[in-house]
């Protein structure tokens, strides 16, 4: 990793080794920056006040081996990223306005992405994990994470059962809780619908109702202007002097017809004129037609005003036009149908939730079976690591239990309570010698016990669902001697199998790393390329010697520090 500008370091580069890398140095000087820095690698929260004072930005960039065909590697080459031979390249940067931008390959990446890739590639464990493992859904979770497919497999039918049963309830629960509402809302569908019904508009009657209705009431003026046309064009029979348009016409086109041979442009407008009397004529029928057919029946005219004051009266309430009354009638009945149906619906919905809890009832025995028989290998297991952590007498349990609730599930004969994850309340107890009770780790552990519970528990978990990164931030906070050596062996047989990076200030532990890295600060108070060192032979002594007795030339903890490296190397 190359670390830049990043709380008390400027520009730092750290090689974490395969196997047991041990990360120390005084205090402050900078050794969670380490774990910091993967932590951003992996998706963690950038915050920007982690952004050296007078840098605009810090920048944290990684080289990670990858397992050919792992998860990891498809994951990252379908969101476009590049392999350099089996690595791949991260980078995380953060703003000191609080700006973050991560790269995977080469490729700008959501953050998100990182922290998909962090679950498979590393474990992180620091003092806040610590106080995580003391929560009882933490412990359920690494209870489950141990059992593997026997939880997983039913936990995943039990978690789709779960939400389809909570659909289901806030369903059901809306539709009696509004049943009131929608009795109100169908009513008043229903009296639209008959309203509407009664009157049977049909497509359009309102606009031709409106123009029959302006005819009616101008009939006489209507008939008095054909008649007058009429005679304009066709003449009066009453009156034998009156000159009319199909007469003058008829005269216009007799003088042209005596002469029209002798000039075509003349003959094309004889030809015209005739067409005109052709029109007159025809003109003059429909006129005359009109006038016999128009009704001037005033019943007819009330009829139609009495008729649109109907139509009217459904347009006020229900549209603007009768179209639009005609389409509120089809979704008034189409809602109806629906509303009408939710008595079913609640039949069926009920139906469904009463055997959805009976198949939750199943699944969450299921799990509670699975567990408990998890659990008693897991504690089993454990209870064998602290033997190995000079915790000899300890034992460790789960307590595997439940809640009882009247509006619960039914398990073992019991309804009990029951949540997303099943219905099982998980608690971590330990009994630290013979003839303690078993009490949660929470009120029972101290301290250093804690630190072995987890770094056991981590060990197990190691043999059954492995990753390739163990990264602890001094876990082994509040142990010392004994304890601490055998912390040192455990984690070192831990780096067999997995690469290991442990920020430490015992040397008890630090001796056994295969790798030592020290931290240093400069005069100026920052940690620079040369403050993050490889430490080999005398200046791994002398390291081990100030952490022994805060003196590197002590002479008694040199011999120490040599003892322990040779205790470390025979072990190995």
């Amino acid at each position: 990793m190359r670390i830049r500008s990043l709380g008390v370091i400027d520009d730092a580069v750290v090689e974490l080794s395969p196997g047991f890398t041990a990360v120390t140095g005084e205090t402050g000087a900078g050794k969670t920056m380490v774990v910091t820095s993967l932590g951003l690698l992996l998706g963690g929260r950038a915050d920007p006040a982690l952004v050296r004072i007078g840098a605009k930005a810090a920048v944290v960039e990684g080289r990670i081996a990858l397992r050919p065909g792992s998860s990891a590697v498809l994951r990252a080459e379908e969101a476009g990223a590049e392999l350099d031979e089996g690595t791949l390249l991260v980078s995380r940067t953060v703003s000191a306005e609080g700006r973050s931008r991560a790269f995977l390959g080469g490729r700008s990446v959501p953050v998100g992405l990182l922290a998909e890739l962090a679950d498979e590639l590393v474990a992180v464990h620091g003092q806040t994990d610590q106080q995580g493992l003391l929560r009882p859904a933490r412990q359920r979770e690494a209870l489950d994470r141990y059992a593997g497919d026997a939880v997983a497999g039913p936990l995943a039918k039990y978690a789709g059962a779960y939400r389809r049963l909570r659909a289901v309830a806030v369903e059901l629960e809306e539709l009696i809780t509004r049943a009131r509402e929608r009795a109100q809302e169908a009513d008043l569908l229903r009296f639209g619908l008959d309203e509407i019904a009664a009157v049977e508009p049909l497509p359009g009657e309102d606009v031709e109702l409106a123009a029959e209705a302006e005819r009616l009431g101008h009939a006489e003026a209507l008939a008095s202007a054909a008649a007058l046309a009429h005679s304009a064009l066709a003449g009066n029979p009453e009156d034998p002097e009156s000159v009319d348009g199909a007469t003058l016409v008829a005269g216009a086109h007799r003088a042209l017809e005596s002469v029209r041979s002798h000039d075509p442009a003349l003959a094309a407008l004889a030809e015209r004129i005739g067409e005109v009397a052709i029109l007159l004529g025809d003109v003059a029928g429909e006129l005359a037609g009109y006038a016999d057919d128009l009704d001037a029946d005033p019943l007819r005219l009330a009829a139609v005003e009495e008729r649109r004051a109907a139509l009217t009266a459904l347009t006020r309430k229900y549209g603007e036009d009768i179209t639009a009354v005609l389409t509120w009638a089809q979704e008034s009945a189409e809602r109806l149908t629906e509303l009408d149906g939710d008595d079913d619906r609640i039949e069926q919905l009920t139906a469904e939730r009463d055997g959805l809890r009976g198949e939750l009832s199943f699944l969450a025995q299921e799990l509670t079976d699975a567990r408990t028989e998890a659990a008693a290998r897991f504690a089993e297991a454990v209870t064998a690591e602290l033997a190995s952590l000079a915790m000899p007498h300890a034992r460790v349990s789960f307590a595997v239990g439940q809640s009882e609730d009247p509006e619960g599930v039914e398990v073992g004969g019991r309804t009990v309570a029951y949540g997303p994850t099943g219905a099982d309340e998980v608690e971590l107890l330990l009994a630290p010698h013979p003839g303690a009770p078993a009490r949660p780790i929470a009120k029972g552990a101290s301290g250093g016990e804690l630190s072995r519970v987890m770094l056991a528990v981590e060990v197990v978990f190691a043999g059954t669902d492995p990753v390739p990164t163990y990264l602890f931030d001094e876990v082994d906070a509040g142990v010392g001697g004994k304890a601490a050596v055998e912390i040192g062996r455990r984690l070192a047989k831990l780096a067999k199998s997995a690469q290991v990076v442990v920020v430490t200030h015992l040397p008890q532990v630090a001796a056994f790393a295969d790798r030592q890295l020290l931290v240093e600060k400069t005069n100026d108070g920052s940690v620079t390329r040369s403050g993050v060192t490889v430490l080999e032979g005398e200046d791994r002594v002398r390291e081990l010697s100030r952490m022994l007795a805060g003196q590197e030339d002590s002479e008694t903890a040199r011999a120490h520090a040599e003892e322990l490296l040779a205790t470390a190397r025979a072990d190995g």
